[in-house]
């Protein structure tokens, strides 16, 4: 009788995890269809840095240390399984996905431009080094001391790369 009740128990606990996981999928899904609707009525061109999600979120083998038999050397693995948590609950791929279909349907264009160095690159004279980032989310030019936020500068880039491309292949 007592194992019947703690079955039971565990039965409508599976049940309860099941349920509030379809309650995040379903939120996440409506969140990525309201912004893009809200992104393809307010924009005829939209831009986006062409991310290899699942190279983002590949793990890293630890390497042997070898002062150390049968240790392993740190490879930051902690920090890296909270950012696949993060790149996997952002929904990135299927925000994309669902981003393409409606500037399709509505006729507006959506380009994926190459993310690399989009954030390092200066808006104002070009030059791109990795010195131009000293933090996260600074950006200072070493050539000509333009100062502004790395993601203000990423989004200008990738702006301006989504224009080349859609004014190089027109439709």
């Amino acid at each position: 009788r007592r194992r019947d009740k703690r079955t039971a128990n565990h039965q409508r606990a599976v049940q309860r995890v099941a349920d509030l996981h379809r309650k995040v999928r379903r939120q996440r899904l409506d969140h990525a269809h309201k912004t893009a609707l809200g992104l393809v009525r307010d924009h005829d061109f939209i831009a986006h840095e062409d991310l290899k999600i699942h190279n983002m979120s590949r793990t890293v083998a630890p390497k042997p240390d070898p002062d150390k038999p049968g240790s392993f050397l740190p490879n930051g693995a902690a920090a890296k399984t909270g950012l696949n948590r993060s790149i996997a609950d952002a929904g990135w791929g299927v925000f994309f996905t669902i981003l393409a279909a409606k500037a399709e349907s509505a006729g507006r264009t959506v380009i994926a431009v190459d993310p690399r160095n989009t954030s390092r690159r200066c808006p104002e004279c070009g030059h791109t080094t990795q010195e131009n980032r000293p933090t996260q989310e600074k950006f200072h030019c070493v050539s000509c001391d333009h100062h502004a936020h790395a993601d203000t500068v990423g989004a200008l880039n990738v702006l301006r790369a989504g224009l080349v491309r859609r004014n190089a292949n027109p439709a």
